[in-house]
């Protein structure tokens, strides 16, 4: 089961995926994961993707710092990264990380903990503000994948809708 639990979290940690698809697999692959209750699916996604958002953060600082040695990127390219920024404080000030968190909550494709994380970056947040909203956000994704993957688990969706028929493949 160890080793089911690792597979997910590893699929958490594929940016365009992340748990909008580890936890609906968790939960409707009954050959592979059957074993695995829906609520422990559900945690350790969750956490993975909570974990990925903050790596993604952490590792930007470093880069950048890197990149920004090289002359022709910090005269080139690192003044629109401040110029943006500058630009979009009101936004931050007004919204701030429950906007943030919003964004990364919407369990649509484009938004999530890898975006929030790098949005979170260029919008200057500092860590405690990103780390805030990246739990929150993934929080709240989570909790929406799951109770919509349960509700199709045990019928209150339609047999013929469209939702259904992404999720179970029958």
């Amino acid at each position: 089961m160890l080793l089911k639990l690792l597979t997910l979290a590893i699929l958490t940690a594929i940016p365009a995926l992340e748990l909008r698809f580890s936890i609906p697999l968790g939960i409707f692959d009954t050959h592979h994961y059957g074993d695995i209750p829906w609520w422990l699916t559900a945690i350790v996604c969750i956490a993975a993707n909570v974990l990925l958002g903050v790596v993604i953060y952490e590792v930007l600082l470093p880069c950048l710092a890197i990149a920004r040695k090289w002359t022709w990127f910090d005269q080139k390219i690192w003044p629109h990264f401040t110029k943006r920024q500058e630009k979009l404080r009101p936004t931050i000030e007004k919204y701030g990380e429950w906007g943030l968190a919003i964004f990364i909550g919407v369990p649509l494709p484009g938004t999530g903990a890898v975006t929030g994380a790098i949005g979170a970056f260029l919008l200057a947040f500092d860590r405690k503000r990103f780390y805030l909203a990246n739990f929150f956000g993934v929080l709240i994704a989570g909790v929406t994948v799951t109770i919509l993957c349960l509700l199709i688990q045990h019928g209150a969706v339609a047999e013929d809708s469209l939702l259904r028929r992404l999720f179970i493949n029958s």
